[in-house]
């Protein structure tokens, strides 16, 4: 179990009782990941072992065989964001910027970054916004990956609809919150292109119109924990990888142009599909989940346009230091969601569950602390 803090009252301890319920490891990198963070910083032995987790994470890249469906890797990357967006149940928040975890965070951001590059084809940069424009809307035209929204409009069961709501969980309850990162790394068009988006993401300043509130609305409809990061334990390491991903580029200012790119794409590739989803979620009566991918038809719609020209076209045209990577980022979103929805139909044709085994549907995943 994950030890009390001792820290002193008021310094540090703010915040620890929210957050997502800690997970539990998938692997030695894990396991000494998760042990330093059940520690407070400065605490007797936390120092020294936070001191070897930067050989620990380069020993997990090197054993990897493929990092985006690398268990322990992707669950430690996760575990590791969370710490600067909302944090982690019973963990201390100084842990966030911590010199080690910091580098071991950079270890495998770097490592993911790489194979995301090597993944993924180079494009040309267009040389004015409705150029760009024009070319994310071909790539997302050209993309044929396996269609998740088809297979949950006509032919998923209610069991599989709320798999699938647990495996967007990790992303949907922070909607928007990766993404907006970027608003103060930018200006000019990019900057207000951005803010016009997340305004809609947040709902216009009405805390149950948030896209994360109507998402967590229909996790509960479905008899789901709606607390974020609840089903991490049960999300295979292929959908961590696409969470990782866009948190990775928030995260960093020199991946500016990627988070842009990663949010252009989204936006292009949303309201068509989400069509399908409502569809498919009003057949199995679960109407909250219907609203939630409603809202996304129209506002997904309305925002491809100023995602594409304005936001990401304006970042082309006015930093052009990061323009190939609008498109890396672009590219990335149908990379990664391809290798996750693959996955997760051929669980499905096998008759299987696309969750990993673990806690049952709907209970809360280590809600009692860090696992040992």
């Amino acid at each position: 179990m994950m030890k009390t803090s001792t820290a002193a009252p008021g310094v540090g301890d703010a915040h620890t009782a929210r957050g997502m319920p800690g997970p539990r490891p998938r692997g030695p990198f894990g396991e000494d990941l998760l042990a330093v963070l059940g520690d407070a910083p400065c605490s007797p032995g936390a120092e020294s072992r936070a001191c070897r987790l930067p050989a620990a994470a380069r020993a997990a890249v090197s054993r990897s065989g493929d990092l985006l469906a690398d268990e322990d890797v992707q669950l430690g990357l996760f575990a590791l964001h969370a710490l600067a967006h909302q944090g982690i149940q019973g963990v201390d928040d100084r842990w966030e910027t911590h010199p080690e975890l910091v580098r071991v965070r950079g270890i495998l951001s770097d490592a993911l970054e790489a194979r995301l590059r090597a993944a993924v084809p180079a494009d040309p940069v267009p040389g004015s916004p409705q150029a760009v424009a024009d070319a994310l809307f071909g790539i997302a035209a050209d993309d044929d990956g396996p269609s998740l929204a088809r297979h949950l409009s006509g032919r998923a069961t209610a069991g599989q609809a709320r798999e699938y709501l647990q495996l967007k969980s990790v992303y949907q309850l922070i909607e928007g919150d990766p993404h907006t990162w970027a608003i103060p790394r930018l200006s000019g068009r990019a900057k207000a292109g951005l803010i016009e988006i997340q305004v809609d993401e947040y709902g216009g300043g009405h805390a149950h119109r948030m896209h994360a509130a109507l998402f967590a609305a229909a996790m509960r409809e479905a008899g789901l924990d709606d607390t974020w990061g609840a089903a991490a334990d049960r999300v295979p390491a292929a959908w961590l990888s696409g969470v990782n991903t866009v948190m990775m580029f928030g995260l960093q200012r020199r991946l500016r142009g990627a988070s842009v790119g990663h949010l252009a794409m989204y936006e292009i590739t949303s309201s068509g599909p989400s069509r399908f989803l409502a569809r498919g979620f009003r057949r199995l009566g679960l109407p909250a989940a219907a609203a939630f991918y409603d809202e996304h038809v129209e506002a997904d719609a309305a925002h491809e346009q100023i995602a594409a020209r304005d936001m990401a076209g304006g970042l082309v045209v006015e930093d052009p230091a990061v323009a190939a990577d609008v498109f890396f980022g672009a590219r990335c979103v149908l990379h990664v969601d391809a290798l996750a929805a693959g996955a997760t139909l051929d669980r499905w044709a096998a008759g299987e569950s696309a969750l990993r085994a673990g806690s049952p549907a709907g209970a809360r995943a280590g809600a009692a602390g860090l696992a040992p």
